[in-house]
């Protein structure tokens, strides 16, 4: 045998052996590699994916507001009107007369709890009413409508200077200035020129003389829909709609006004405001 035989095999063992270890180590390391990188990948898919599902959606804001307005109280009915308003946590504006909140211990008493609801705001109708529904005396004796509601808004403290004139549908406000009675304009003028802004309606809730309303809840949840839809309102998409206390005290009149509140927030294209977020008032 050759003497160098055994140097021979040893050293060719040892190369076959580093070349197998190298091998492996390559093998080793490229699968790491790409085990890496797929882990790093699917981590990154996972964090957008993440933040795909955390991105807060886009809040489509409702174009249309309606002014839910009732006039004469504190009277028969206010009760009523102001359970159900509780009830759907509707806003409201009350437009109370001077002398009927101080008509009686009943009267005054819903006037202070009137006061203690966020969800009302009280304005100002007169102290008496266009002396009690004398309107021509009222509106052409010099001073006298001025003076009337001067007289409201100390009775009652009232810090806001919105109003509605009694009898009339007339607005004096920053953006709108009609008159539907022409002897009733001076008057109207020189109330805005003391700081009152006049707000009147854009469709009304009729009562017959029996107290009792005209129309029913469908007809006016018709009347509301088809005048914001023939734009016919004082102002683009804002309506005013007006209602009387006094017609809410029976049971039946009082369901249908709970059920006009519930069907109009169905409709979920109509927000609810109290008037002084109406338009050219904001800043009263």
């Amino acid at each position: 045998m050759d003497p160098d035989s055994g140097s021979y095999f040893s050293s060719n063992m040892l190369f076959k052996t580093s070349l197998l270890t190298i091998t492996f180590s390559s093998i080793y390391f490229y699968t790491s590699d790409k085990s890496s990188g797929f882990f790093f990948k699917q981590t990154f898919i996972k964090k957008d994916t993440v933040a795909a599902v955390t991105l807060k959606p886009v809040i489509v804001r409702k174009k249309k507001t309606i002014y839910l307005t009732f006039d004469d109280g504190p009277d028969k009915g206010t009760k009523k009107v102001m359970a159900i308003m509780k009830a759907e946590h509707m806003p409201v504006t009350l437009f109370l007369i001077g002398e009927h909140v101080y008509g009686s211990k009943g009267q005054k008493e819903t006037y202070d709890s009137l006061l203690k609801c966020a969800l009302f705001e009280v304005a100002n109708h007169s102290y008496t009413h266009a002396f009690e529904n004398k309107y021509r005396k009222f509106y052409e004796l010099e001073d006298s409508a001025v003076k009337d509601f001067e007289r409201c808004a100390d009775s009652l403290n009232l810090t806001d200077n919105i109003i509605r004139m009694p009898g009339r549908n007339t607005w004096r406000t920053k953006n709108i200035s009609s008159t539907d009675i022409k002897t009733t304009e001076e008057a109207a003028d020189s109330l805005y020129s003391k700081g009152f802004s006049a707000i009147g309606w854009d469709v009304e809730w009729q009562f017959n003389n029996e107290q009792r309303l005209i129309q029913t809840d469908s007809i006016m949840l018709n009347e509301i829909d088809s005048t914001f839809a023939k734009n016919k309102t004082k102002t683009t998409d804002q309506l005013v709609l007006l209602a009387h206390d006094r017609s809410f005290l029976h049971a039946e009149d009082s369901s249908s006004l709970h059920r006009l509140i519930i069907q109009l927030k169905k409709r979920n294209e109509y927000n609810f405001e109290t008037v002084n977020k109406y338009p050219g008032l904001e800043s009263n």
